[in-house]
């Protein structure tokens, strides 16, 4: 859809919300996912994926994220942190290195400091690890030119879906 868009996952806590992330992923272009930590490789059930997206979204475990920068990405971190930039204000990079904490944590301080940016959704409260990545990412193709056609309407509903405006 974009340029490279990636993600990478610190830890993340369950698999219901990378397979939500992978979903996600597949609907905004993301071309790769990259994830550290145990907790998901030991729960690796893709049972909200229900698009597959798991099988055509390389979907990587790491030992770090910062070695799975991709070569020109400018690196995004996404927290709640004091000096952060609102979403609704942020330029989003044409290739960009998505980096996400854990839902019971923050991204690792270390991760902090080679991002290129930090942003955050400004909230009453903190959303869950999808929620957030479903977030960033409908931002990042509301801010761009994107397909409005009947084509793509009738490509992405599901079968059941066939309602008309009268």
């Amino acid at each position: 859809m974009y340029s490279a868009v990636t993600i990478g996952l610190q830890n993340p806590k369950t698999a219901t919300n990378v397979a939500s992330i992978l979903r996600a992923a597949g609907c905004f272009g993301v071309s790769s996912v990259f994830y550290t930590g145990q907790r998901f490789r030991h729960a690796k059930e893709f049972h909200a994926d229900t698009k597959s997206f798991h099988r055509t979204i390389p979907t990587v475990g790491v030992d770090d994220l910062s070695a799975a920068i991709p070569k020109g990405a400018t690196i995004v971190g996404v927290e709640l942190v004091e000096g952060a930039t609102p979403l609704p204000v942020f330029e989003h990079p044409h290739n960009a290195y998505y980096m996400f904490g854990p839902e019971d944590g923050s991204l690792d301080a270390a991760l902090v400091d080679l991002c290129d940016h930090v942003v955050y959704i400004p909230t009453a409260n903190s959303l869950n690890l999808a929620a957030t990545v479903n977030v960033l990412l409908y931002d990042r193709m509301a801010k761009r030119d994107y397909d409005d056609s009947v084509e793509l309407i009738r490509q992405s509903r599901d079968t059941n879906n066939r309602l008309t405006l009268r």
